[in-house]
């Protein structure tokens, strides 16, 4: 009996290389459009927490299109992907509006496409928000709790309406003691003065000599500067050793850079403050949820109280728009009688 030749069944073996080719390709896409906006947003001059923000939400619409080439983008990938964060995930307002702001700079700077209108996106609805403002007995109670510097660091912020970074940025330069005035750089690298308060002037002048001592500590033992930003070291040779430009509230430690392998020293790293804020409040026995940006808050509404016009305050506090400030005529009784009084009878 013959037997029958046996033949090997071939197997039908999808082909994954075209496939896999192809994703290769619009990885690197991505990656170059990522590349090219980190280049867009440092030539713009954008905040770091701008750059890592932007990046991060064009990152999660990546993924949320599988990598889809992004030359072949549109309008209608927006609106899928915003309208899938408010729905499904359930994010709040102002985060939605950060994505599209993102994307819209995305599209627009690395894209070359414009949005146009937009419709038919789910929003995520805006809750009322009325800022957490703290008494002055209860700032001070916070003070009684705080060592030095973060004492001396949360006075200024309250005393000057800063923000978190405005504070921590500050630099040996940006005190005129003289005239009683300290120069803010604020958000969008707008400048702007205020007044340096009065009753906290010797404790500032004494952290000064603090912060010139070590300095000059640090020049001796071979320091190559504070770290500077917008290439003004490459401007200026010398100048991240000159005392104008050490930062006011210096870090402890020095910082050797992976490059250069230079001794660098950097700013009081936020969470250090943060921390020491966080006991204190604790200590204080507060019932109020305090943070850093509680103090530019009540900063903004003791003005208010006091009488100072809204103008006055949008200024001081560096709002473009006086609507940012008109938050605060909520965080403050409402007078229902008021004394009107004829400009003929004022005191000269």
């Amino acid at each position: 009996m013959e037997t029958q030749q046996q033949y090997p069944i071939k197997k039908s073996i999808p082909d994954f290389t075209k496939a896999q080719k192809n994703m290769n390709t619009c990885q690197q896409k991505w990656h170059n459009k990522l590349t090219a906006l980190s280049g867009e947003i440092q030539m713009r001059h954008y905040s770091p927490k701008t750059l890592k923000s932007y990046r991060a939400w064009v990152v999660k619409f990546q993924l949320y299109l599988k990598y889809k080439n992004p030359d072949l983008l549109d309008i209608e990938d927006v609106k899928k992907f915003l309208t899938y964060q408010a729905v499904t995930l359930n994010i709040s307002a102002s985060s939605q509006n950060q994505g599209f702001n993102a994307l819209l700079f995305f599209y627009r700077h690395i894209l070359g496409k414009e949005f146009g209108k937009i419709d038919g996106i789910v929003r995520a609805k805006k809750r009322p928000y009325i800022p957490v403002v703290l008494s002055q007995n209860e700032v001070y109670r916070v003070f009684e709790h705080l060592k030095y510097p973060f004492d001396l660091a949360i006075k200024l912020m309250y005393g000057c309406g800063l923000r978190l970074f405005e504070c921590l940025n500050l630099r040996v330069k940006d005190f005129n003691f003289d005239a009683g005035v300290l120069t803010i750089l604020g958000k969008g690298k707008k400048y702007r003065t205020v007044p340096i308060p009065k009753s906290i002037k010797p404790d500032l002048e004494d952290h000064m000599r603090k912060v010139y001592n070590l300095n000059q500590i640090d020049i001796a033992d071979g320091y190559d500067g504070a770290f500077m930003f917008d290439r003004i070291d490459k401007k200026y040779k010398n100048a991240a050793k000159e005392f104008i430009w050490q930062w006011f509230f210096p870090s402890k430690v020095i910082t050797l850079t992976e490059d250069s392998n230079e001794k660098r020293r950097y700013h009081l790293h936020e969470t250090h403050l943060q921390r020491a804020l966080k006991k204190a409040v604790g200590k204080a026995r507060l019932t109020k949820r305090a943070t850093s940006h509680t103090f530019r808050h009540s900063y903004a509404s003791h003005l208010l109280e006091a009488n100072y016009d809204i103008r006055t305050i949008q200024e001081l506090l560096g709002h473009s728009d006086i609507r940012t400030t008109m938050i605060y005529t909520h965080t403050i009784k409402s007078k229902t009688i008021k004394e009107a009084e004829s400009p003929l009878d004022f005191k000269l």
